[in-house]
């Protein structure tokens, strides 16, 4: 059986995007990116959101990558290699491999789809996160905090869900990010 893996870059504030929607300041240089590239080797499916997806799908294409660093390329095809399920009434098709769309969330078949599974499953951004949360659906949450605040925008964790958590990991990063891995022991 597979973890529910809920996993983010915020603002020490809280925070995935800015008041703007930028999240330019949680770039990772390549000490996170490795973490990353770690992290996601062990998901054997990701669940995303339109919006998530969109950003994400960009590690399909071979453009880009040819000039970028080792571990950029290296989580290319750690992306590549993971199944992905988009959730999102508005998209007509998906345009990457290994991917298929579901017109809405339904929690049920996210249970049976952890319990087939022999791999985790992530769960990305903010909105279909907290579906997951308020669904009882995430196991784990692996946040890295970077040295910024970023005075609002939008939140990393559900508003309005109380979250009982048990530290199971911490890291500090060289560029003083730090990250923190917890289990969800409830919701209330």
């Amino acid at each position: 059986m597979g973890k529910l893996i809920y996993a983010a870059n915020t603002s020490v504030d809280g925070y995935l995007e800015d008041a703007a929607g930028a999240f330019d300041w949680s770039v990772p240089d390549d000490e996170v990116h490795q973490f990353w590239n770690d992290h996601e080797r062990r998901i054997g499916t990701s669940l995303y959101g339109r919006r998530m997806y969109e950003t994400m799908r960009v590690w399909e294409d071979d453009e880009w990558l040819a000039d970028e660093p080792a571990v950029v390329q290296e989580y290319a095809q750690v992306w590549r290699d993971t199944d992905k399920v988009v959730y999102s009434t508005t998209l007509t098709d998906v345009s990457t491999a290994r991917t298929r769309l579901e017109r809405q969330f339904d929690p049920e078949a996210v249970r049976r789809l952890k319990a087939a599974s022999p791999k985790d499953l992530s769960v990305g951004g903010a909105t279909l996160g907290a579906e997951a949360f308020r669904h009882g659906l995430v196991d784990e949450c692996v946040l890295v905090l970077h040295p910024v605040t970023v005075g609002g925008g939008k939140p990393a964790l559900p508003r309005g869900i109380r979250l009982e958590l048990e530290l199971l990991d911490e890291r500090r990063f060289t560029n003083g990010a730090v990250c923190v891995r917890h289990a969800i022991r409830g919701t209330s």
